[in-house]
């Protein structure tokens, strides 16, 4: 009979400095003592042990009805999932990209922890990562985060992970503006009409035409490049743009864009020849 798991101290050792724990006589060094990291890498370990020891006592494991999946494996179950919701006409979209960077922050801290026993402290431990060690900024932090709550929401569907995986996660609130130690960032300005004018002489008349209608109407440089004639209602003074595709046509969203063309001020849309 084995001897039953003892949790063994977080402790010192003087000669490197470092935080160090003796699993079972096995010396585990875990960083600069007292630091944020030494501790998450301490009670991954002892998570990490205690599993092991349950299960080869024969002791059944936490909802035993939901597959025994480490971090790992359950990033690449959904990996493989989203590299076929994520796409648009057939190529993988920005969001592909997106997840994949959020995934890289649990997998750095957590990749071999069962995924049943991710909480919302170990997601609070993945965002000091975030902070401290990417410098990421708040924003950014709170979009990766959410990330990650997708992913186990997504995994509760699916039935690998019990829902209390998931509603744990979501008590975990986002970062407010001024009560983080995250970097803020400043608000992105649009760019001055000086500037604009002053770029305008060295351009093509078609692409000064592009320039002139996205300052005018705000869409996406996207949208503007794509424009073609079939999808403009030039009825009318004021001419109305549908364009055939858009970033939130999944929604089932439609846009619809209001210009009109020529005269003072407006875009000289017959230099892209229409």
């Amino acid at each position: 009979m084995s001897r039953p798991f003892r949790i063994p101290k977080y402790s010192l050792h003087k000669a490197t400095g470092q935080a160090r724990t003796v699993i079972r006589g096995k010396h585990f060094y875990l960083g600069a003592f007292g630091s944020p990291e030494s501790r998450e890498a301490y009670a991954r370990l002892i998570s990490e042990h205690s599993l092991a020891e349950k299960r080869s006592s024969g002791a059944p494991p936490p909802n035993s009805r939901f597959p025994d999946l480490t971090i790992a494996e359950l990033l690449l179950r959904y990996l493989e999932f989203a590299q076929q919701y994520y796409r648009k006409n057939g190529n993988p979209t920005k969001e592909l990209v997106c997840m994949r960077e959020a995934m890289g922050h649990i997998r750095a801290l957590y990749d071999r922890l069962p995924a049943q026993e991710f909480g919302p402290l170990k997601l609070k431990a993945v965002r000091r990562h975030m902070i401290e060690q990417c410098g990421l900024s708040r924003g950014v932090v709170n979009n990766r985060i959410n990330r990650i709550k997708r992913i186990f929401k997504w995994a509760v569907s699916e039935e690998l992970v019990p829902p209390s995986s998931y509603e744990g996660l979501r008590a975990v609130a986002g970062l407010k503006f001024g009560r983080s130690n995250a970097r803020e960032t400043k608000p992105i300005q649009p760019a001055q009409d000086d500037w604009v004018d002053a770029v305008l002489p060295y351009t093509s008349p078609q692409v000064g035409a592009l320039i002139q209608l996205q300052r005018l109407t705000g869409m996406r440089p996207c949208e503007v490049v794509m424009m073609r004639p079939c999808d403009l209602d030039m009825s009318r003074d004021v001419w109305l743009y549908t364009p055939a595709d858009h970033k939130n046509r999944w929604r089932g969203h439609q846009l619809l864009t209001a210009f009109e063309s020529g005269g003072a001020g407006q875009p000289n849309l017959e230099a892209l020849g229409w």
